[in-house]
C-alpha cells in the first residue's frame, strides 16, 4: 500500500515532471470525464532550456491520482484534442 504522500497530486507532478524549485507549475485544465464524471487535471511546466512539458492526471475511485485514466474512461482520453 502506498503512503498518503505517494497518492497526492503534488507527489506525482514532482515525480513525472521533475520541476526545479524555480520552475513554475501550472494547472492548465481541470474537469470531469464525460463517461463517469471522474476528475482529471492537466499540469504543465516549462524551463528555458527544455521548453514546455505537460501531463494529464486522473483521480481514481480510491482517491489516488494516476497518469492513466480509470478503466472505462479511456475513450475520453482518446477523444480529447490535447491528448495527442
Amino acid at each position: 500500500m502506498r503512503s498518503a504522500s505517494e497518492r497526492s497530486l503534488r507527489f506525482l507532478v514532482e515525480k513525472w515532471l521533475s520541476p526545479a524549485p524555480c520552475e513554475p507549475v501550472h494547472v492548465t485544465e481541470f474537469s470531469r470525464t464525460r463517461t463517469r464524471g471522474r476528475r482529471y487535471v492537466r499540469v504543465e511546466t516549462s524551463s528555458a532550456g527544455e521548453g514546455g512539458r505537460g501531463l494529464f492526471f486522473f483521480r481514481h475511485d480510491d482517491g489516488c491520482w494516476c497518469v492513466f485514466p480509470p478503466t472505462g474512461d479511456t475513450p475520453d482520453l482518446i477523444a480529447h484534442p490535447r491528448a495527442a
